[in-house]
């Protein structure tokens, strides 16, 4: 197969798949990995795609669900000043909850020498924190969605009607003025939601990718969000929009 018709048949698959797999793609077009890197770096150059460390995706489409294998390599640094800054409201004793996103996993580094009552849907932050006796760990049990590596369906929704915290850091796969909090997925939609309602204070954490932009399931509307925690500054329309509906930012430097 020529250079030229493989690159293009990795963008219509990305484009109707919305991320791959460098070791998928080997597989699919009998290559080797290293071929693959270097069509994957051409099309990003042609603005077609972003490469993460073992693939690559793409930001539009409104169901847009990114293997948990890419989303834990994008923006990493990006990721850990967000959770540095949440530390900053978190005390010992305080009861919180971490959803599943890879920006709350990072928030399990800062945390692990405190004391604290942490209720989570996510595996990754069920197995980091299990060796941390100060840590309460609550978990809500259930389904297992590979894609997260995070608890979803009835088990998971009775477990945290069963309880009512005083923080919950979540994030969401996009945010825009007009359609508020949405999510890709309507289970892990159907989850933080539920969190969100079950806090007395909400944190959003999200980086600056997700902003400006609209997902299929909603999650809620910006009345429900105290504060937006973002890696880097936002516009001036975003700025007013929040003052407006009375959330605060919090940007990181």
């Amino acid at each position: 197969m020529l250079a030229l018709t493989r690159k293009n048949q990795i963008r219509e698959l990305i484009l109707e798949k919305k991320n791959v797999t460098v070791s998928e793609l080997a597989k699919q077009f009998s290559v080797t990995e290293e071929t693959i890197r270097r069509d994957l770096k051409s099309l990003e150059e042609s603005g077609v795609l972003i490469r993460t460390y073992g693939g690559a995706f793409i930001q539009e489409g409104v169901v847009n669900e990114i293997k948990m294998s890419l989303r834990e390599n994008i923006l990493v640094p990006n990721k850990q000043k967000i959770a540095k800054k949440c530390v900053e409201f978190i005390h010992n004793g305080d009861t919180i909850t971490l959803d599943a996103s890879t920006t709350a996993f990072h928030i399990c580094n800062e945390i692990k020498h405190m004391r604290l009552t942490v209720l989570t849907d996510s595996l990754k932050i069920i197995n980091f924190l299990a060796d941390y006796v100060n840590i309460n760990l609550i978990a809500t049990g259930g389904t297992l969605q590979h894609n997260y590596h995070s608890f979803i369906g009835k088990t998971a929704r009775q477990t945290i009607r069963e309880y009512y915290v005083d923080k919950v850091f979540v994030s969401c796969r996009s945010l825009d003025m007009t359609h508020g909090i949405t999510e890709a997925g309507e289970d892990i939609a159907a989850i933080r939601k539920l969190l969100i309602e079950r806090a007395n204070k909400v944190f959003l954490i999200a980086d600056h990718s997700k902003f400006d932009k609209v997902s299929f399931v909603s999650i809620c509307d910006f009345d429900k969000i105290d504060s937006i925690i973002v890696d880097e500054p936002l516009s001036s329309e975003w700025h007013e929009f929040l003052a407006e509906h009375e959330v605060n930012l919090y940007e990181c430097e």
